[in-house]
């Protein structure tokens, strides 16, 4: 297992598909061979970022604008969170923007998603005791649709996080791309023996809720989808969310339409493990 744990996803994307035969209707994970196509260069600004695995030039930035860093003499310095949400509206995928009080209106923000070719639409603004909550309704603008692509969801998380670390710099010790491309990166490095947890929880009879955190890095999205598609289980929706130095995932999952058995969540269980936790082992290894 660990030879498949460890496989590269260099020459795979992943995409969702319908599945008729699911009765929750959720659009599901399919691996194909992938290229970009020629029309995506018109979408790259100012910096490419290398990203791990199939993951590649993929960080437009905005023009700066009136939305600069906000009470930059606050002591205590929030933790920003991204939240990817593909459940909550089916029309629609859902982003969700929290960095305490400092957010303002996140034009810039919205201007760089439009560069990834994507409709976006603010959809509210909420405020509770962890701060203001920005939430987005993203579709492509070629379908109208909600994004199902996870390359291109992982280009909208990065895209995110590249323009807080712009507008907000002190956010860069608080986050695990702070490290890559900051100004200040993170103080303390996570353990990613210490900070991996993965559970596999009964679902009804048809899917099975696969949960996730470690720590965070540039690419992770597309590597789970990778090496969960590699152990034959089907990823359907699910939410990413971008905690400070962690990443947080839960997605629906079945094998062969049913829910996962007990044997096959330990399977899976192991390999998620064995890859999250040695995600260089290859490299390391000559």
């Amino acid at each position: 297992m660990a030879a498949v744990a460890m496989a590269s996803a260099a020459n795979y994307g992943a995409y969702f598909r319908t599945n008729t035969k699911n009765k929750y209707k959720f659009p599901i994970f399919e691996l194909k061979n992938h290229s970009w196509p020629a029309a995506s260069a018109n979408i790259l600004e100012k910096r490419s970022v290398r990203l791990s695995s199939s993951m590649v030039r993929i960080i437009p930035r905005a023009t700066p604008s009136a939305t600069a860093v906000e009470n930059d003499d606050t002591d205590t310095v929030p933790t920003p969170k991204v939240i990817i949400d593909q459940d909550s509206d089916p029309d629609a995928t859902v982003v969700e923007i929290t960095f305490g009080d400092r957010l303002g209106a996140l034009m810039d923000t919205m201007n760089a998603l439009r560069n990834l070719g994507l409709n976006v639409a603010k959809a509210n603004v909420y405020l509770d005791s962890s701060g203001k909550h920005n939430k987005f309704a993203i579709t492509k603008a070629t379908t109208g649709r909600k994004v199902e692509d996870p390359e291109l969801l992982e280009a909208i998380r990065l895209t995110i996080i590249n323009n807080l670390l712009e507008y907000h710099p002190e956010s860069s010790s608080q986050l695990a791309m702070g490290a890559t491309f900051g100004v200040e990166p993170p103080k303390e490095k996570v353990d990613v023996d210490i900070a991996t947890h993965i559970r596999v929880d009964d679902d009804g009879p048809n899917r099975s809720l696969l949960y996730v955190e470690t720590a965070d890095r540039p690419g992770l999205l597309v590597d789970l989808v990778k090496i969960i598609s590699d152990v034959n289980i089907t990823v359907e929706s699910g939410e990413f969310d971008t905690e400070g130095l962690l990443a947080k995932a839960k997605f629906h999952v079945s094998y062969k339409g049913k829910a996962i058995s007990r044997p096959l969540q330990q399977v899976l269980a192991n390999s998620l493990r064995y890859f999250l936790r040695r995600p260089t082992t290859e490299e390391a290894s000559f």
